[in-house]
């Protein structure tokens, strides 16, 4: 049996990055390729110029493609931005049971799809669509915090799922996107989600986790609880905000701001040595001039700051029922700024940490390059991708949460409408 290949990508406001991945009988993700280009046609993670995005797109998987030696047709896609939202819902239903024996009424398949959908019936406006549906838990009658209702025995069954709901213009976007660059989308996954599935430990989500993703153009946030996501959030400010900051404060170009930013940046004093210097390059044939690395802090610092105040913002809004014990976890560009774990720590007031891919025995070719907080989207696009796969061939169907379905039709209803664009 030949091996599956499987691709994702996440397109991002400052990157697009493309992973080719092998994907054995076993379920066994091996990494073998890799492409990454400058992502210009979105703002705040959503498109703006199809045309720029799409030519990305496509120099991103064709670089993949080269080094994998392997043709791409299809990929697992991330989808993020100021146009997701997340609320959480609760569905009833009466157990019909697997025998429909009103004497035994034992909870089959049939009751759990049932009250999924029952919980999916709430009033979005016409312009968004649900795009995951996320069961939290499980009651059966007087029975609470049920993980898996299966076989038990009951009259009443309720659920609690998590429902995140997309732009469907953006997601539409997004779609036409990927597939006039000559690729189709397999499915539209949350980055946040798959960023999760990349750097987070099960410990972590059962106790109470913050998963926050610092991007270019936007900082997504997703609250685990009790082991599933509770809370999805967006913060509209990210790493790009930064670098504007510090190219209109020093009167330098976006690129040279970020250079600078990457190599010299930070937004913790302690961690900054009195005599450190940067050298800013000059424009319009003035000479470059040397400042004290002090001088950048005093930019970047003030925009992280309201990044973690608006997060902490947030968090104290959930009312959570117990304390977020698994802490905070940054991932995603902006969290390898220098000092940003020191300040979202002391902001926060939560223990945090940087979060970086973690090997595992489901994913291979996990190389020191791909083990950075910039690289946990792409990776986890491909491992969420790769066990929506084995949930289709039933390959590995175990892992999946009871009650949790493709949501294919959303996906169908998209790409319908892009063939009668096309047409």
């Amino acid at each position: 049996m030949s091996n599956e290949v499987v691709v994702s990508l996440d397109i991002g406001s400052t990157y697009v990055r493309a992973i080719v991945c092998e994907r054995d009988a076993g379920g066994v993700l091996k990494i073998i390729g890799t492409g990454v280009r400058p992502s210009t046609g979105l703002r705040k993670g959503v498109v703006v110029n199809i045309e720029a995005t799409l030519h990305s797109i496509e120099e991103a998987i064709e670089e993949a493609e080269m080094m994998s030696g392997l043709e791409v047709a299809d990929c697992w896609t991330g989808i993020g931005g100021n146009h997701v939202n997340g609320i959480n819902s609760r569905g009833v239903v009466g157990v019909i049971g697997k025998k429909r024996d009103a004497r035994e009424r034992e909870i089959g398949q049939e009751d759990i799809d049932r009250v999924i959908e029952a919980a999916k019936a709430v009033v979005i406006p016409t312009d968004r669509q649900i795009l995951e549906v996320i069961p939290q838990n499980y009651k059966v009658d007087d029975q609470k915090g049920i993980r898996n209702p299966m076989d038990m025995i009951g009259v009443r069954l309720e659920s609690e799922v998590h429902l995140i709901t997309v732009s469907v213009t953006g997601a539409q976007n997004l779609i036409k996107c990927v597939n006039r660059a000559g690729f189709r989308v397999n499915e539209l996954i949350l980055q946040t989600l798959a960023a999760g599935r990349a750097v987070l430990t099960q410990e972590e989500m059962d106790l109470g986790v913050v998963l926050m993703d610092i991007g270019g153009g936007t900082t997504d946030m997703l609250v685990y609880l009790e082991g599933t996501p509770y809370s999805t959030y967006t913060i509209p400010a990210g790493g790009t905000q930064v670098t504007s900051d510090i190219s209109i404060i020093k009167n330098i170009s976006i690129d040279n701001a970020e250079k600078i930013k990457i190599d010299s940046g930070c937004c913790w004093e302690k961690m900054l040595d009195n005599d450190e210097k940067v050298i800013v390059p000059g424009i319009g044939g003035r000479p470059p001039m040397s400042i004290p690395r002090s001088q950048l802090l005093v930019i970047i610092k003030p925009r992280m700051e309201e990044i973690f105040k608006l997060a902490k913002q947030h968090i104290d809004s959930l009312n959570l029922p117990r304390p977020l014990g698994g802490g905070v976890v940054l991932t995603g560009g902006g969290a390898q700024l220098a000092g940003v774990v020191e300040l979202a720590n002391n902001i926060l007031r939560l223990p945090a940490r940087i979060g970086t891919p973690i090997p595992t025995q489901e994913l291979e070719g996990l190389v020191e390059e791909y083990r950075t907080p910039a690289y946990a989207t792409a990776i986890g696009l491909a491992l969420e991708g790769s066990r929506r796969l084995g949930m289709d061939s039933g390959e590995r169907g175990s892992d999946m949460r009871l009650g949790e379905k493709k949501n294919g039709a959303f996906i169908h209803k998209l790409i319908s409408w892009l063939k009668e664009e096309f047409a």
